[in-house]
């Protein structure tokens, strides 16, 4: 994908704009951690407001139509409306730490009709080989349990120290109940993860100060792979992977079924040869 970077605003700034430095976005994101932001979320500010600065011209200065013209280099670049909202978010809450509101693009690119991505196995295992090489081990194991379990970002707090020791998940859901194996090789990998977190009861998937963590720090924590793993950002949430779950699944299914009723059709055509009406 061609970086939005590539196309560059005139060198001259704005007089009536504002200059971005690296320390002004340190600041923000400064500020952001001291208003009770997670690390992954400002992790993701920060990925975004570094872009921004990339693009700026060399003056670094924002003008009234800066955000505009940024906004359309991101979209001519093959950014998606919701990621482009993204980047703008992070540029508009730069911009009122810094008073200037007059700055800011007000409104939100209208998201295309969703089309589900599709991730596939060879992008899944690029995440995790990421998420090795960046040693972002929970971020490891969240791709690996959307993936594998295949549940839904609000079943990850049933996702327990007593439930991985035990091999298997169980899912209470509209009065349901559902038993999801875990696979041996993803316990073993779990079971060493809560034994060094020194867990020893309830979800396994915990922030620092051991509360739940929330749907927007599990999905910015696995976006936050992306880049490394060269894997389109709209892919990388638990919806996709959970997908990808349910698709490697169906597949196996089918290819098992296919085995079968060839395994018949063999044996019926052996049958025929040894006791069939012609056959004699």
């Amino acid at each position: 994908m061609q970086h939005a970077e590539a196309v560059r605003l005139p060198e001259s700034g704005d007089p009536a704009g504002v200059q971005i430095t690296p320390e002004k976005i340190k600041a923000y994101l400064e500020t952001l951690s001291g208003r009770g932001r997670s690390r992954e979320t400002v992790q993701m500010y920060g990925a975004k407001l570094r872009t921004f600065y990339s693009y700026l011209p060399q003056d670094k200065q924002v003008g009234p139509d800066t955000l505009a013209a940024w906004r359309s280099a991101l979209l001519e670049a093959g950014y998606s409306p919701s990621t482009v909202n993204t980047h703008l978010s992070a540029a508009n809450g730069l911009l009122e730490h810094l008073g200037r509101r007059d700055l800011q693009l007000v409104g939100r690119l209208a998201s295309e009709p969703a089309v589900q991505p599709e991730l596939t196995r060879a992008e899944y295992l690029r995440l995790l080989q990421a998420a090795r090489a960046l040693e972002k081990e929970r971020a490891y194991l969240l791709v690996k349990v959307f993936a594998l379990l295949g549940i839904r970002v609000g079943e990850l707090p049933q996702v327990t120290v007593e439930q991985v020791k035990a091999g298997r998940l169980l899912l209470r859901g509209s009065g349901v109940r559902q038993y999801v194996p875990i696979p041996a090789s993803l316990r073993g990998e779990l079971l060493d993860y809560v034994r060094r977190q020194g867990l020893r009861t309830g979800p396994v998937f915990v922030t620092r100060n051991g509360k739940m963590m929330g749907r927007t720090q599990v999905t910015a924590e696995t976006q936050s792979l992306s880049c490394d793993a060269r894997v389109e950002e709209a892919k990388c949430n638990p919806r996709c992977l959970r997908k990808l779950c349910r698709a490697t699944q169906a597949d196996i299914e089918r290819s098992v079924r296919q085995l079968a009723e060839q395994s018949y059709e063999r044996m019926l055509d052996t049958e025929q040869l040894a006791a069939g009406w012609a056959g004699g």
